[in-house]
């Protein structure tokens, strides 16, 4: 075989690895199903939040990159572990929100969550004890 082949075969096979530990990963952090559940019921709040953070010119830039990176990742048909997956399918997308949102509450403030939430403070309250974020 050409070197290029096996150049070829090596990053295919790192890819790979990395995305199976991705997948552990995932799999030891899932969120239980209650959780997740409260999460998905959240979410079109969520989404209003992640749009209204993205869009505040008063937040540093590099948080609202990070904004729009994740409102374009949720807006893709494809995720990182495909939704036919049971549990880990959704919780891929909520753990990557909590991420981003963790980043948000160090670089921007808790106040920038509560100040953009559509919601109710009592959901507020729930989401950032399901992003374990303080509140």
């Amino acid at each position: 075989m050409p070197d290029w082949a096996w150049t070829l075969v090596g990053v295919a096979a790192g890819v790979l690895l990395l995305w199976l530990a991705l997948v552990a990963a995932l799999w030891a952090t899932r969120p239980d199903e209650v959780r997740l559940r409260e999460l998905l019921r959240l979410l079109p709040d969520v989404v209003r939040l992640v749009r209204r953070l993205a869009g505040d010119r008063t937040l540093p830039r590099g948080v609202r990159v990070r904004l729009w990176l994740l409102l374009g990742y949720l807006a893709l048909p494809f995720d990182l572990v495909p939704d036919v997956i049971p549990v880990l399918g959704w919780a891929d997308d909520a753990i990557v929100v909590a991420l981003v949102l963790r980043s948000v509450v160090r670089r921007a403030g808790r106040e920038a969550l509560a100040r953009h939430w559509p919601g109710s403070p009592e959901a507020l309250a729930a989401l950032l004890r399901l992003a374990r974020l303080p509140g």
